[in-house]
């Protein structure tokens, strides 16, 4: 089959990704954050929200892939709409950041232990697993239609991937050995990676 003919199949690979992204980071959200609230698990909340964020990303993405499949690809409206989106995940990023950095200072300084999560522990556990698969599937088929947009999704969800190993360490932590500490400076850890996306989105945004 020509690369040509290959086109639409992948384009079809690309949407179906995508909306399993979104579909999984809405579902990811809400369950983490009312863990997060259950437990007092900063680290859980942040990284809920965070999943929240994560679906604009997908959000644009869709769109791209649904206007070249109906034919009505508009370059230039196309990346009006990545700049604004862009920039807006760079911004919801870095506050986020802020909030989970205060929250984190904030149970530290006063010893707050969180209760066990079981429900975050194994939804954390899945999301590395879903997360790596979507990151790898997403490259493969954004390298395919040369999507440089799709690519950079990828790395998002890459970055979904690491938040997941972080705030598993320390849901499991506190659970397994009573290290109430674990989970504010897993938090702290999932500042520093917000702090990264917030600000490359950014810079993505101003490159254009």
């Amino acid at each position: 089959m020509a690369i040509a003919d290959l086109r639409p199949v992948n384009l079809r690979r690309g949407l179906q990704l995508e909306y399993l992204t979104v579909g999984w980071n809405i579902l990811e959200g809400i369950i983490a954050v009312g863990a997060g609230l259950a437990a007092g698990s900063i680290a859980l909340i942040g990284f809920g929200v965070d999943s929240f964020v994560e679906t604009i990303s997908g959000a644009v993405i869709i769109w791209r892939l649904m206007a070249e499949t109906r034919g009505q690809r508009d370059d230039e409206a196309v990346e009006r709409i990545e700049r604004r989106a862009e920039r807006f995940v760079g911004i919801a990023f870095l506050a986020l950041a802020a909030y989970v950095a205060f929250e984190a200072a904030r149970t530290l300084i006063n010893q707050e232990a969180p209760d066990a999560s079981p429900v975050g522990i194994t939804l954390t556990a899945v999301s590395i697993v879903v997360m790596l698969w979507l990151a790898r599937a997403k490259r493969r088929i954004g390298e395919a239609l040369g999507s440089r947009a799709m690519i950079a999704d990828a790395q998002q969800t890459y970055a979904c991937w690491y938040l997941s190993v972080v705030t598993l360490a320390g849901l499991a932590l506190n659970a397994v050995f009573g290290f109430w500490w674990a989970d504010p400076v897993a938090a702290l850890g999932i500042t520093v990676l917000l702090i990264r996306e917030g600000f490359e989105a950014l810079r993505g945004e101003e490159g254009e």
